[in-house]
């Protein structure tokens, strides 16, 4: 097992991130010295593409990643197309919906090694 050093994570961070947002929240979590790996993935709901990030956290750097990613991530007002129920034709609807932000999840590391 690796020895525990400053260095040494003892928290991973997931965080999805929209696209739009995914390349400046990488940038500013390297700069703070993370490791940091990105994964493609896709949004449940209006299947649009994301970004889920696993940050390996140092001690004491948690809050300035939140402060990072709260920066880089914004929510979005867009409009999707929804078809009107009682209109004679499928004539669509603009309907508002927030998209973008961040999601994140922090999760203790109980075990770390290198090899």
């Amino acid at each position: 097992m690796a020895e525990q050093s400053a260095h040494t994570p003892n928290k991973v961070m997931i965080v999805v991130i929209q696209a739009q947002d995914v390349d400046n929240a990488e940038s500013a979590l390297c700069d703070l010295a993370l490791n940091v790996f990105r994964l493609p993935s896709i949004g449940g709901f209006l299947g649009r593409r994301n970004a889920t990030l696993l940050v390996g956290m140092t001690p004491g750097k948690e809050q300035a990643a939140i402060n990072e990613i709260r920066k880089n991530c914004k929510q979005r007002v867009e409009y999707i197309a929804v078809p009107i129920e009682s209109a004679p034709l499928p004539l669509p609807s603009p309907t508002p919906v927030t998209v973008g932000g961040a999601t994140l999840f922090d999760l203790p590391i109980d075990r770390y090694e290198e090899f």
